[in-house]
């Protein structure tokens, strides 16, 4: 089914899959979920992640020596969408696990699973012609990221090629928690729904309900990453699940 917010702001949930484990990883999406997330993003763990910050690249590492990969993280998302079958599920990976695994290959297995579509932070958009082909082939939304720095012409392009929702990075540089919403955000959002009717969330350093809210005042929905994946560190197997659900409504306006 397609990518729905059922209220604004929607909320979309990141999670390093494999970290601390994957049955962890598994129970931590369903009580997102149950708390509220609308997409849960499901983190491949990459060798070299550039895009995130301290926390993130962390829980990367970690999956990563116990050697989690993507065909694992397709049998979470498989088992997530048995459990909760109208849940919104994004593979959020580098490009370079995708071409390892092959992109047709990807694509077949991640409708297989259940799959909504996927976001790949370093694949520009003038690369992605043959990956948006097998993504539409296989009925998957390829989700982009729009930047501030982006001149309007390539924001055009990028809601143009954008299926699902249109990723809005609040900042440049990398993940992580911050004290504000950058103000560059809500002049980002406007200049992109110039171009789409596409729901945009916004993310990079959204981390507590005020900034959630901020982000409602102009989006559609708010993507939280290092602050969930930063409660499941703490909080370690045995709760992680309870940490991300008690986090997850926090964030929820009442």
């Amino acid at each position: 089914m397609p990518i729905q917010f059922a209220r604004k702001p929607g909320l979309v949930i990141y999670l390093t899959i494999g970290d601390p484990d994957l049955e962890t990883s598994q129970q931590a999406a369903i009580a997102a979920i149950d708390a509220g997330a609308d997409v849960i993003e499901l983190g491949v763990p990459f060798s070299d992640p550039l895009a995130d910050g301290p926390v993130i690249q962390r829980a990367s590492e970690r999956a990563v020596a116990r050697h989690v990969s993507m065909r694992d993280v397709l049998t979470v998302a498989a088992e997530i969408r048995k459990i909760r079958p109208a849940a919104g599920l994004i593979v959020f990976s580098y490009l370079n696990p995708v071409l390892r695994y092959g992109m047709e290959a990807f694509c077949k297995a991640a409708r297989k699973a259940g799959i909504d579509g996927a976001l790949l932070t370093d694949l520009t958009i003038d690369e992605a012609d043959e990956y948006r082909r097998i993504m539409r082939q296989y009925g998957l939304s390829p989700v982009f990221l729009a930047a501030p720095t982006s001149s309007d012409e390539r924001l055009k392009r990028i809601a143009e090629a954008s299926a699902g929702f249109v990723y809005a990075i609040s900042r440049t540089g990398i993940t992580g928690a911050q004290r504000d919403v950058d103000s560059d955000a809500g002049a980002l959002v406007a200049r992109v729904r110039r171009f789409t009717s596409l729901p945009i969330a916004v993310g990079f350093g959204i981390s507590d309900a005020s900034h959630v809210a901020a982000v409602g005042q102009f989006a559609d929905a708010a993507v939280v990453g290092s602050a969930i994946v930063s409660a499941i560190e703490k909080a370690g197997p045995l709760d992680a699940a309870n940490a991300v659900a008690h986090l997850v409504k926090q964030l929820l306006p009442d």
